[in-house]
């Protein structure tokens, strides 16, 4: 399997772009496929620099329905007439961001595209074929990110906090063990990686990829460094070798980094990552 980030907040070379967003290219036996599009086309004119061909993808998975993951839909099914596109049937519902105190701001993924024939819409679980598997049933609430408080959805003119029922993982199947992609983690890593575990078993989960959602725009809900420390320990007896980016931050990263060493790395726009 050989996996390349197209977009991340930072990048990995001079020479290709980033912007805040995640956009994964990821080749295995049977796929290739995309794993969320970042904001705009940043991805496509990334890819292009990488001399990847997206045309030739047949499976895009979007992870949830805010902007920084799928506001890049619109560029990839004008450049891509063929490839299916794989996505919460609650993605489209209206999200907001609270950006100021008590200021909201439409955070959701475009609403013209929703009639599109391309969209596959995906319930609780889907295993795509013996390679590829959805998940969005993850139950637990160990450390649920504090910043998911800064988050809503308009139901019936009213918003609600977002429950991120619209939130879905892809396990990715080689050999004997299972890399998992979690966009942004907003049911908490910790718990997307013991739902991930459940369902591969007796197989391992070798790999996690994805961001973590420790920052925030307000400092008072960024994660604390406790928290931190406590979550680094439970990654750590969980086993995997972690990458990650976004919205875990950089601030956050450093210290997951100083606590687990050598088992995470920090993936950015260009970053390539062979023989998971």
């Amino acid at each position: 399997m050989k996996i390349t980030c197209l977009v991340e907040d930072t990048s990995h070379t001079k020479s290709i772009e980033s912007e805040h967003g995640v956009s994964f290219y990821i080749e295995t036996k049977k796929h290739k496929l995309l794993f969320d599009l970042g904001q705009s086309d940043l991805f496509l004119r990334n890819a292009e620099k990488l001399h990847l061909d997206l045309s030739l993808v047949d499976i895009v998975v979007i992870s949830h329905g805010l902007y920084d993951h799928g506001g890049g839909l619109n560029a990839f099914m004008l450049m891509n007439s063929t490839a299916k596109i794989y996505i919460n049937k609650h993605a489209f519902e209206a999200h907001y961001s609270m950006r100021k105190e008590n200021e909201m701001t439409y955070n959701g993924l475009d609403q013209s595209l929703i009639d599109s024939n391309r969209f596959i819409f995906v319930d609780q679980r889907l295993e795509i074929d013996e390679e590829l598997t959805l998940f969005a049933d993850v139950k637990g609430e160990e450390f649920y990110p504090r910043s998911n408080q800064t988050l809503f959805k308009l139901t019936n003119e009213q918003f609600q906090k977002d429950d991120f029922n619209h939130e879905q993982n892809l396990m990715i199947k080689e050999h004997d063990k299972h890399v998992l992609f979690a966009g942004c983690a907003h049911h908490g890593i910790i718990n997307i990686i013991q739902r991930a575990s459940e369902i591969a078993a007796p197989q391992l989960i070798s790999t996690v990829i994805g961001g973590f959602h420790f920052v925030s725009r307000f400092p008072e809900l960024a994660e604390t460094e406790e928290n931190i420390k406590k979550i680094s320990k439970i990654l750590l007896a969980l086993n995997p070798m972690y990458y990650t980016g976004h919205c875990t931050g950089l601030k956050a990263y450093d210290i997951l980094k100083q606590e687990m060493k050598n088992r995470v790395e920090y993936f950015s726009s260009g970053f390539e990552i062979v023989n998971v």
